[in-house]
């Protein structure tokens, strides 16, 4: 059995906007996900940087229940 691990295209523009901010402020990000599925703010994991017009996404899923989460940055 394969297992898929990134299924997404990197997108090496949003990457670079992602690692520009300062390292701290991407792990305040990462913990502050709204997860609609535990009705509450939780910590995005396997996630995928993609670009957006005014910013970028993170794609992933939630730390505590599994299921797909996002958070916009601009």
């Amino acid at each position: 059995m394969v297992k898929k691990v990134n299924e997404g295209a990197v997108s090496f523009s949003a990457n670079k906007k992602w690692l520009a901010i300062p390292a701290a402020i991407r792990k305040e990000l990462e913990r502050n996900v709204w997860c609609s599925n535990c009705s509450d703010v939780v910590q995005i994991v396997n996630y995928v940087v993609k670009d957006s017009p005014p910013g970028i996404v993170l794609e992933g899923t939630c730390q505590n229940c599994g299921k797909g989460v996002a958070r916009f940055i601009e």
